[in-house]
């Protein structure tokens, strides 16, 4: 949409909502009170909202083990021993992966130490990682401990790509290019999709085939990008990756997360992994016998037996997911966002109170912006969610806001467009 297109106005925000084909799912969310009043959602960046069908899919389950306890397991509808596949054709939708490629297991960190345990086996001379600077905290951690494990120096071992001077976002040529310079030294790119502090979307694609090129696995950190991005993971070779469902795939507080490794892999029994008795062959688990047999795909990464109802919440969501489509939904944010951007301009205008960072192209971000407060510090932020707003606030200076194409609809935009009017004001 051409953002000469957008007006502020309440009409206008009312006649796009009239005309989204995706309204209806906002009344398929329970939604927060601030101030004893519905507050305007910008979070789902870091907790997606509750789908009011998540009771009703954890009853089910409860039912199930209330009437038939450990026979659950094998008998009744979704028996528990193959619980994991329901969830796979909607995640398999949502990451751009065949069926075998994905599957839901343990939680994000986790599933980033063991999937490097396969992926990054370094040598003398293949060691490096590298990574974008800022990246979230715990892969920060699980890189630096990984590399320790190795007996390598994590201050010499993983490189750190920053922007440039006076810029916000890595450019693609500068990730590219030092995956050059790297060359035979790379080990493995394990980077974000999507980078969580300012929002930036990277090009998978482009940094996948420059690892290739030069002899590297490729892995990915989906946390926001996973549901929130167009994502083509076997379409684009990415070796393996990893992502929570918790954001935009409102799936519940820290619930269950999801790995890809692509169908190359499906066959290598020899690479190196922490095996567990769910990821060995389903056929035979319960000969309960030494030796370990890896599942075809994905699957030969779990380690232990399903969350069920973990997964049960999950798939509350993806059942939703799939009746929107990504599709309609990707169409959908990129309006939206474009609308809060627009506003954000418009109102702001040359006051140097705030900045966007996250990329202006919208093939280069997600629903996601990121403002950089120049003047007033976390005072803006509060001062907003004392109106309602519920965002994200980023130490030192940065403000999260993302109007999720589930749930958001284009008057929260408009009415977040009054609130910052008139917080502009009291920080002029």
């Amino acid at each position: 949409m051409n953002p000469t297109e957008y007006q502020f106005t309440a009409e206008f925000a009312k006649k796009m909502d009239e005309d989204d084909p995706l309204a209806k799912f906002r009344d398929q969310f329970y939604f927060p009170k601030v101030n004893g009043k519905q507050a305007i959602y910008f979070c789902g960046n870091s907790l997606g909202l509750q789908p009011k069908t998540v009771k009703s899919y954890l009853d089910k389950e409860l039912s199930n083990w209330e009437n038939l306890a450990v026979d659950g397991h094998f008998h009744g509808e979704d028996a528990w021993y193959y619980a994991r596949k329901k969830s796979k054709p909607a995640l398999a939708e949502i990451v751009g992966a065949h069926t075998h490629e994905v599957v839901a297991m343990n939680n994000l960190s986790s599933n980033l130490h063991f999937l490097m345990v396969s992926f990054y086996q370094p040598t003398e001379k293949r060691n490096k990682i590298l990574v974008e600077a800022g990246a979230f905290p715990s892969d920060q951690y699980m890189l630096e401990t990984q590399v320790k494990f190795h007996g390598l120096d994590p201050e010499s071992t993983i490189i750190e790509l920053k922007p440039r001077a006076g810029e916000h976002n890595l450019r693609t040529e500068d990730i590219l290019a030092k995956i050059h310079e790297l060359g035979d030294s790379l080990a493995v790119v394990n980077m974000a999709g999507l980078q969580y502090y300012t929002g930036q979307l990277f090009d998978i694609k482009a940094i996948t085939n420059a690892a290739h090129a030069v002899g590297a696995y490729a892995g990915f950190d989906l946390a926001h990008a996973a549901g929130n991005a167009s994502l083509k993971l076997h379409d684009w070779d990415v070796d393996f990756a990893t992502w929570c469902s918790y954001k935009y795939m409102n799936s519940g507080p820290g619930n269950i997360s999801g790995i890809f490794v692509h169908e190359r892999f499906a066959e290598r029994p020899d690479l190196p992994r922490f095996a567990g008795w769910w990821g060995h062959d389903e056929g035979q688990r319960f000969l309960m016998e030494k030796g370990f047999i890896p599942m075809h795909g994905a699957d030969g990464w779990q380690v232990a037996n399903s969350n069920v109802l973990a997964l049960a919440a999950h798939q509350a969501s993806l059942d939703i997911f799939q009746e929107a489509g990504m599709e309609k939904l990707l169409a959908k944010s990129e309006k939206l966002t474009g609308y809060l951007e627009y506003l954000i301009q418009e109102i702001s205008g040359k006051s140097g109170i705030l900045e966007i960072i996250t990329p202006k192209d919208p093939a280069e971000r997600g629903c996601q912006l990121s403002l950089h407060i120049h003047r007033g510090g976390k005072a803006v932020f509060d001062e907003w969610y004392s109106q309602g707003v519920v965002g994200d606030w980023r130490n030192p200076n940065v403000i999260r806001l993302a109007p999720t194409p589930l749930y958001n609809s284009f008057m929260d935009v408009f009415s977040f467009g009054l609130i910052l009017e008139q917080s502009l004001k009291k920080f002029a």
